[in-house]
């Protein structure tokens, strides 16, 4: 059962890392259920309340990360809350439209629609709006990238 618990754990941890790139996979939700797949097949006896009291930090630490990055980097390039909101939206639409580069193009573009039509700024303002949307994303997935990796070695850690 332990082979069945590690395999199972590690297949939705790697769901997890796919939803950095993937936005619209929810890779907090797949971390957690790694590690409540490992405690259901195997056990719960060494993941105490301590283990949990950390994790859910780090839950809250990931929520925090991703909505930091992509806010410092729309504000730091001077792009408005239309701008926050375009990248947010072409970040969950782009991928779809355009398979593998729309995870960049689709905040991109998001903003820079959304600093032109709804705050009617110049298109120079927009694009580098469009570029702190993308600067914001790529940070995001690296921190949140540093914090999965803290999380599972925790995990690891308590599993001794």
């Amino acid at each position: 059962m332990i082979w069945i618990g590690w395999i199972v754990a590690v297949l939705l941890f790697g769901i997890a890392f796919a939803g950095l790139v993937y936005p619209i996979i929810p890779s907090v939700i797949f971390i957690l259920a790694g590690f409540l797949a490992y405690g259901f097949i195997v056990s719960f006896e060494e993941l105490t309340w301590m283990f949990w009291v950390i994790e859910v930090l780090f839950v809250v630490l990931l929520f925090g990360a991703d909505t930091v990055a992509n806010l410092v980097g729309v504000k730091r390039f001077g792009g408005s809350k239309a701008g926050m909101w375009g990248s947010t939206f072409g970040l969950l639409v782009g991928p779809f439209v355009i398979p593998v580069a729309g995870i960049l193009a689709g905040p991109f573009i998001g903003a820079i629609i959304a600093e032109l039509v709804i705050t009617r700024s110049g298109i120079k303002q927009a694009f580098k709006t469009g570029i702190g949307s993308v600067v914001g994303f790529l940070t995001s997935v690296a921190v949140k990238g540093v914090i999965m990796v803290i999380m599972i070695a925790i995990f690891l850690f308590f599993l001794g």
